[in-house]
C-alpha cells in the first residue's frame, strides 16, 4: 500500500515541504530509504522500527520503500523520524489515511517511542500556514515555538502513540491555545540598565548617538574601564523589536537550535559576543548545509567584538560584505543561501598591548613598534565602516562611590526612538536606507548640508587634526544624527564639533 505523509525541511531560515512517500509490498523483507538522506536520516530506520514495536504497534516484516521528495535536495536531521513512522503505520493500515493531507508532522523518536525536540519549528510552522495546511504535530518541547503562528492548529505530542490517536480521531487532545502577542509583550524585558553604570557620561552620550543613527562604534580604553559593561547595555536603549522583527530573529535562532522550550521567542534585541578565537566560518555561518553564524544571530541586535585586535585578520575581513549589504551570502556547489544580518557592530580594544597607554595611573610598557604592530591588525577597510571612535578612560574612585544611580535606559531609549522616527520619515521614499548610517554620497549631499561656518570648521579639523578623507562623510552622518537627537532640521557648528571628537583613530590617537 502506498501513502504520503507531509513534513518540512529548512533551507537557510526558510522552509519547504517534504513528502514522505511510503510503499509496502508483500515480498522479501527489506528497508529502503531514498531521496538524498544524510546519515542522521538513514539511521532513522533503527529508531523507527524499535519505537513502533515499543509503542505497541506492529512493524511489518515486508519490503518497505520510503522516498523523501523532492529527491534532489539533501535531507538532514532527525525530524523525519515521526513522519516516517506514521507513513509505515498508515501503509500497514494502522493509521487512518483520510486526514493525513491536512497535517504537517515532525519529531525525533526515542527507542521507547517518546518524542524529542527538533530545530527550525518556527519557519516550518510559517511555511505550513503559507501552504494551506490546517494542522501541525510537533514534540511537546516545540509547542510554544509552533504556536507563535496564528491560524494553525498546533498539536503537541509526547510520543508516537498520542500521534496515532490524533490521526485516528481517537484523542480528546485539543489544539494548543496560545496568545502569541501577549507572550511577546511579557518577554520584552531586560535585566540590565544604564542606571548601573557609574560615570562615563561622555561614553554613554556616544553610545546614545550610535543607537540613534545605527552607527557602528569602537571603544578604546584600558582594562577595567567598563567597555564590556557599557556594550552589554546597548540593546536596552535601542527601540524595542516589533512582532515582525521578533519572528524574523526567532526564525534564525530556531534554525540554529538555540531556542529552549522555556523561551521559544526572542523578544529582545540579540546581543552576541563571540570569543576572539572564533573562526571565520563560525562568525559568518557555514557548513555542508549552511547554518547561520554569529553575524546572523546578531540580526536586529548587537554584535560585540571585544579585544578587536586579537581576532584573526581573515575573520575580521568577512565582516565587510555583511556590513554593506545587511545580509550574508553563503555559496556552495549546489546551493546559495542568504542569511539576514542587519546588526550594529560594537568593538572594544585596549590602546596598546599592555593596555595602559594614556593611563595616568599606570605606566605603559609598550614601545612604538609594538603599538604600531598591534594597530596594524585592524584593516583600514574595516575601520572605514565604523562611524564613531570613543575613548573610555578609567573610572575615578569618586565616581564609583556615588550613591546616585545614572540615567535609566528607558529615558535614553525615548530620545533614540524620537531620532529614529525622524529618520524613518526622511528616508520613507528611499530604498534600503533606514537610518543615517545607511546614507551614501547622494543622501549625504541631500540631507547633510552645512553652512559656510560649518564648512570652515570641518576644513580646519581635516587639516589641523590630520583626519583622513574617509572621516569626512562619517563626520557628516554622525552630525546629522546629533542634530536629529536635538530635533534640529539643520546641522550647526556644535553638532559638527561633537562629531569631530568621535574620530580618535583618524586623528592619530597613538601619537598624541
Amino acid at each position: 500500500m502506498h501513502t504520503i505523509v507531509y513534513s518540512c525541511a529548512t533551507f537557510g531560515i526558510n522552509a519547504f515541504p517534504v513528502e514522505i512517500e511510503t510503499n509496502i509490498e508483500t515480498t522479501v523483507p527489506n528497508f529502503f530509504l531514498v531521496g538524498l538522506p544524510d546519515n542522521a536520516v538513514k539511521e532513522s530506520r533503527e529508531r523507527v522500527s524499535t519505537a513502533i514495536k515499543n509503542s505497541g504497534f506492529i512493524y511489518p516484516t515486508k519490503r518497505i520503500t520510503i522516498n523523501l521528495a523532492p529527491a534532489d535536495i539533501k535531507k538532514e536531521g532527525s525530524s523525519y523520524d515521526l513522519p516516517i513512522a506514521i507513513g509505515i503505520l498508515a501503509s500497514s493500515e494502522q493509521v487512518e489515511i483520510n486526514n493525513l493531507g491536512d497535517f504537517i508532522i515532525l519529531g525525533e523518536l526515542s527507542l521507547e517511542g517518546n518524542l524529542r525536540s527538533v530545530h527550525g519549528v518556527l519557519p516550518i510552522a510559517l511555511e505550513a500556514k503559507k501552504r494551506g495546511f490546517k494542522n501541525i504535530i510537533v514534540p511537546k518541547d516545540n509547542m510554544t515555538e509552533a504556536a507563535m503562528v496564528d491560524g494553525l492548529n498546533v498539536y503537541d505530542v509526547e510520543n508516537l502513540k498520542q500521534t496515532v490517536e490524533i490521526l485516528n480521531n481517537k484523542s480528546e487532545k485539543k489544539p494548543v491555545s496560545f496568545n502569541s502577542k501577549e507572550f511577546f509583550e511579557k518577554e520584552q524585558k531586560y535585566s540590565l540598565d544604564y542606571a548601573d553604570v557609574k560615570g562615563q557620561e561622555n561614553v554613554k552620550r556616544a553610545l546614545e548617538i550610535s543607537a540613534a543613527g545605527a552607527h557602528n562604534i569602537i571603544m578604546i580604553g584600558p582594562p577595567g574601564s567598563g567597555k564590556t559593561m557599557l556594550a552589554r547595555r546597548i540593546p536596552t536603549i535601542l527601540p524595542q523589536l516589533n512582532f515582525e522583527e521578533c519572528i524574523e530573529v526567532t526564525k534564525i535562532h530556531s534554525v540554529a537550535g538555540l531556542l529552549s522550550s522555556n523561551s521559544a521567542l526572542v523578544a529582545t534585541r540579540p546581543f552576541r559576543s563571540p570569543h576572539h578565537t572564533i573562526s571565520d566560518a563560525a562568525l559568518v555561518g557555514g557548513g555542508t548545509i549552511p547554518r547561520p553564524g554569529e553575524i546572523s544571530l546578531s540580526h536586529h541586535g548587537v554584535l560585540f567584538l571585544d579585544e578587536l585586535p586579537e581576532f584573526a585578520r581573515n575573520v575580521l575581513e568577512v565582516l565587510r560584505q555583511p556590513l554593506e549589504d545587511n545580509k550574508v551570502t553563503i555559496s556552495r556547489s549546489k546551493m546559495t543561501i542568504d542569511f539576514p544580518s542587519n546588526f550594529m557592530l560594537v568593538c572594544a580594544m585596549n590602546p596598546c598591548p599592555c593596555g595602559n597607554f594614556g593611563n595616568p595611573l599606570q605606566a605603559c610598557t609598550c614601545n612604538s613598534q609594538q603599538i604600531q604592530k598591534y594597530m596594524a591588525k585592524i584593516s583600514g577597510p574595516l575601520l572605514d565602516r565604523i562611524d564613531i571612535h570613543i575613548e573610555v578612560p578609567s573610572v575615578k574612585i569618586t565616581e564609583l562611590q556615588q550613591k546616585k544611580d545614572g540615567e535609566k535606559s528607558i529615558s535614553i531609549r525615548e530620545r533614540v526612538i524620537k531620532a529614529r522616527e525622524i529618520q524613518q520619515k526622511r528616508f520613507a521614499d528611499k530604498k534600503n536606507i533606514f537610518s543615517n548610517s545607511n546614507m551614501q554620497s547622494k543622501e549625504i549631499k541631500e540631507f547633510c548640508r552645512i553652512d559656510s561656518s560649518g564648512e570652515e570648521l570641518l576644513k580646519k579639523a581635516m587639516t589641523k587634526l590630520g583626519l583622513s578623507a574617509r572621516a569626512y562623510d562619517r563626520i557628516l552622518k554622525v552630525s546629522r544624527t546629533i542634530a536629529d537627537l536635538e530635533n534640529s532640521e539643520n546641522i550647526n557648528s556644535a553638532h559638527l564639533s561633537e562629531a569631530i571628537q568621535y574620530r580618535s583613530l583618524d586623528r592619530n590617537y597613538w601619537n598624541k
